[in-house]
């Protein structure tokens, strides 16, 4: 095991690169940073941590896919302590990472390896994933993933939300304004509209079904200034649902 704390007063921007293993990155109190890893010794000694002004550098010193023949076996587990509101960006091959806390935003990019986060991003989430899944209960922000077939399941989003998958579900249980747009080949989309938005939708499918809870034809908002949902959705044989948000 090893443990490197750094002195960090204000949020810092974690850029971890790891191909292989399990990262739980969690938002404290306080002015300090704590990076502890654990797990075969070689892979340890192998990791690069470095804090250069507000970036804090966690990283392999491997290249290519070594990182990921020598995670067979004990995975490498890493534990990052950072301040909250700081932003998290990751790379990853088949890690997967956890986020517990409060985060200005995150961004990921994996071949497998999952983003699941417990608490809030106040900013933006972008990930690109071939089939790794996302899970989170709120995004203040905009959320963007392109994924192959990774599931997204997200609480709320506040912004606005892009989505282009071949075969992943989406599920996000409340919008209240902005803009959903779905590309989708196979993947199903659920979408949640909040109490008092109304919706504007463009959607087409060759084969799925698309159906909506919420009268699309005839109904007008009685405030003016009522929060609109546009969606547009575009899929080959994927269902689009949309339904009022609990």
């Amino acid at each position: 095991m090893s443990e490197h704390r750094f002195d960090t007063p204000n949020p810092v921007r974690l850029e971890l690169k790891l191909a292989a293993g399990d990262v739980r990155v969690v938002s404290v109190d306080g002015g300090e940073s704590v990076v502890t890893l654990e797990g075969p010794a070689r892979a340890v000694q192998e990791m690069h941590v470095e804090l250069i002004g507000e970036r804090l550098i966690v990283s392999e010193a491997r290249k290519g896919l070594m990182g990921i023949f020598a995670g067979i076996g004990e995975p490498l587990r890493a534990r990052l302590e950072v301040p909250h509101g700081s932003h998290v960006d990751a790379t990853t091959a088949a890690a997967d990472v956890h986020l517990d806390g409060t985060f200005a935003g995150a961004s990921m990019t994996s071949a497998s390896g999952d983003l699941e986060a417990v608490g809030e991003i106040t900013g933006d989430v972008d990930v690109k994933t071939a089939n790794g899944d996302v899970q989170m209960p709120r995004v203040a922000g905009n959320l963007r993933v392109k994924s192959v077939s990774g599931d997204v399941k997200v609480g709320a989003v506040d912004g606005s939300v892009s989505v282009k998958s071949v075969s992943g579900d989406l599920q996000v249980a409340s919008v209240r304004a902005g803009k959903v747009d779905i590309h989708s080949v196979s993947g199903n989309a659920l979408i949640g509209i909040a109490a008092g938005s109304c919706v504007d939708v463009d959607a087409g499918s060759a084969s799925g079904e698309l159906s909506s809870e919420i009268p699309l034809t005839g109904a007008q908002p009685e405030h003016t200034d009522a929060p609109v949902v546009v969606i547009r959705v575009s899929t080959v044989s994927g269902d689009m649902r949309l339904r009022r948000a609990a």
